[in-house]
Parts: structure tokens; sequence; C-alpha cells
């Protein structure tokens, strides 16, 4: 599974799905979430702020990825 490797202890789910590479734009991330189209640990997430930590996954079309922070 791919890693999205963060420098905070957080990172927001629109961000992350810009910084994966999956969406081109935070446009895209907005859209994509609000259709529901995207999950966080196996669940339909719906907040574009959601704030995700080490170890959350995300999912995205059949593309999944697990976030990785320095903490």
């Amino acid at each position: 599974m791919d890693e999205v490797r963060i420098r905070d202890d957080y990172i927001k789910l629109g961000q992350a799905l810009k910084l994966s590479g999956l969406v081109e734009s935070g446009v895209d991330a907005k859209f994509a979430i609000q259709n529901g189209q995207v999950q966080v640990n196996g669940k339909i997430e719906t907040q574009r702020g959601k704030k995700l930590i080490d170890n959350d996954e995300v999912c995205f079309e059949g593309n999944c990825f697990v976030i990785r922070s320095k903490g």
C-alpha cells in the first residue's frame, strides 16, 4: 500500500488526496469527498477538513494509501 508522509501530526483529507496524486486539485478533492467517493478507515467520509493522523487509511476509486506522520 502506498504511503503519504506528513511532517505534522495531522493532514486534512482534501490535502492528503492532492498530496497522494489521486486528484489534481482541491476542487477535484472537494467534489470527490462531497459525492461520497472517499473512504477513511473503511467508512465513507464527507468532510473535506477531516483530520487524518498516523496510520489512517484513505481509499478513492480503488486506490488506497496510509498516512505516516513523523510523530
